[in-house]
């Protein structure tokens, strides 16, 4: 079995060009769906505001990423995706999952964020039955390995977010956010992250707008919420924004849900963040007067106070990383051993059995006798396959490559 990535990411494509290959749950289940048919045994479908990816386990990688390719053509509906896409193989598409958990390949280095999303990624594979044995060793050891970094080399201890890169952006081009009014749209995980770091400025007032009620509560729970911060419906969110200096659009929605036709001409200053992928708000709206519209390319911008600190840190970070992926083709190797072993186990049963009916046919034995005799079988048997089982302790993965090619061109023949 051979592991594979294939996807987008904020490096080489651009916000119009991600939005049109992210997915929602919903799509995700129809993707596994589809490339399940095309004879990929697992995948796992990362699709974060700066990344969508689709690491899949296959017989024939060529194949299989083929199969992905035409699948994301067909999706985005963009006939040249082939230009922005990154593909990796086996050891490179190890080493890139790695890297992406731990926060390295991110738009802010070591960002906060990522992790959980790699996770969430994961388990949602795994309840629809499409991780195995492969990509759950694999995540797991990629979230293992990018905890311990993150708390050995405090490579996220600074807010580093793109909702706090954000605001941090908002900040520079406001100015002062005392007095200031901000609306929120949208609950989950990044609408979280903004209120928090907005309530770390003097503001007001800040509105929260989600379609349903339930996930407000359980913020307000969570951040035990003042009287400062107001839900209002989703269909009065036009109507605020007539009272507010501030917009961040954080939903999951795969349409628009702020649209230039709905919305009133301003006499003052209103700056929009759209952290959404796809984008939450229509371009147009960034050429209204009075209006500045922010994305998540315009955050590649803002300079990184921790940059050089956290750049400083990449080569012994890689280094453990290079570590984790040579344990990981251990263990990946060690399967092929063990099926090995597997087979052999089935010849010696063979043998063994062969021999007792033979003893039983040419002889008297007793019953007592003949469980000594069987006893001795096993243990001489189970001291044929040691040296086998030895091999596992091998680090040299080309060595024990060699190994495995000549042990099953034994039993071929």
């Amino acid at each position: 079995m051979e592991i594979g990535v294939i996807g987008v990411h904020h490096r080489i494509a651009s916000v119009e060009i991600r939005e049109r290959v992210s997915f929602t749950q919903s799509q995700k289940e129809e993707a596994f769906s589809t490339l399940k048919k095309q004879g990929i045994q697992e995948m796992v479908i990362l699709s974060t505001c700066n990344r969508s990816e689709v690491y899949i386990v296959t017989e024939n990688l060529k194949q299989g990423l083929d199969s992905v390719c035409d699948f994301l053509k067909y999706y985005s509906g963009i006939k040249n995706i082939s230009e922005y896409l990154i593909i990796k193989r086996n050891k490179e598409a190890v080493t890139h999952l790695f890297k992406v958990a731990a926060g390295l390949e991110s738009l802010v280095l070591g960002e906060d964020q990522i992790l959980g999303q790699v996770k969430e990624a994961h388990q949602f594979a795994m309840n629809h039955f499409q991780s195995g044995k492969l990509l759950n060793k694999l995540f797991r050891e990629s979230i293992t390995m990018a905890k311990y970094i993150k708390h050995t080399y405090k490579i996220s201890e600074n807010p580093t977010s793109v909702s706090y890169t954000g605001l941090k952006l908002l900040k520079k081009e406001i100015g002062s956010m005392e007095g200031k009014k901000a609306l929120i749209i949208g609950a989950g995980n990044i609408g979280k992250l903004s209120l928090m770091y907005l309530l770390e400025e003097p503001l007001e007032k800040v509105y929260i707008t989600n379609r349903t009620r339930k996930r407000f509560y359980t913020l307000k729970e969570d951040l035990n919420l003042k009287d400062s911060v107001v839900f209002i419906p989703y269909e009065d969110r036009y109507k605020v924004i007539k009272d507010v200096d501030i917009v961040i659009s954080t939903t999951a929605s795969p349409h628009i849900i702020l649209k230039k036709q709905f919305m009133s001409n301003l006499e003052k200053k209103l700056y929009i963040l759209d952290l959404a992928i796809p984008r939450d708000v229509d371009q147009e709206i960034g050429q209204m007067q009075n209006i500045n519209l922010y994305d998540i390319d315009h955050l590649k911008k803002v300079i990184d106070e921790n940059i050089a600190y956290r750049h400083h840190l990449r080569d012994p970070i890689l280094q453990l990383i290079h570590q984790g992926v040579d344990d990981f083709y251990s263990w990946k190797q060690s399967i092929k051993l063990d099926k090995i072993i597997a087979k052999i186990s089935i010849e010696q049963e063979k043998i063994k059995q062969n021999a007792i009916n033979y003893i039983e046919r040419k002889t008297d034995i007793s019953d007592k006798d003949m469980k000594k005799v069987e006893k001795m079988i096993n243990s001489s048997l189970k001291k044929t396959i040691k040296p086998i089982i030895e091999l596992k302790k091998i680090k040299d993965q080309k060595k024990l490559q060699n190994y495995i090619e000549m042990l099953n061109d034994i039993l071929r023949m």
